[in-house]
């Protein structure tokens, strides 16, 4: 499994418009093959800034099948023009896990 973040940093004041155009986006990108779950985390400290966090099954189906789809299109024309700066966006797998 890989975990994508992305640093999503909303023009002030936008915060609800954005929110409002990320539910409509979750059904697209949960509609993807090799989407596995995905949240959305707003900042405290900074109310313009969230992290969005996506689990894939591979690295290419995020990186190949998402954004060479149709659908990221879609996903792109809901949510791009929200950001300034644009996303930075990267990849992890999983090092240690504790289960309690």
């Amino acid at each position: 499994m890989i975990l994508e973040t992305a640093k999503l940093n909303v023009i002030p004041g936008r915060e609800a418009e954005f929110e409002s155009s990320f539910q409509l986006a979750s059904n697209i990108i949960s509609s993807m093959r090799g989407y596995i779950s995905h949240q959305l985390q707003r900042c405290l400290e900074n109310q313009s800034q969230y992290i969005l966090l996506v689990n894939w099954e591979t690295l290419e189906d995020h990186t190949v099948g998402f954004r060479g789809s149709p659908e990221y299109q879609e996903w792109r024309k809901l949510l791009h023009h929200f950001y300034a700066p644009s996303p930075t966006v990267e990849h992890y797998e999983l090092a240690h896990q504790n289960r309690v």
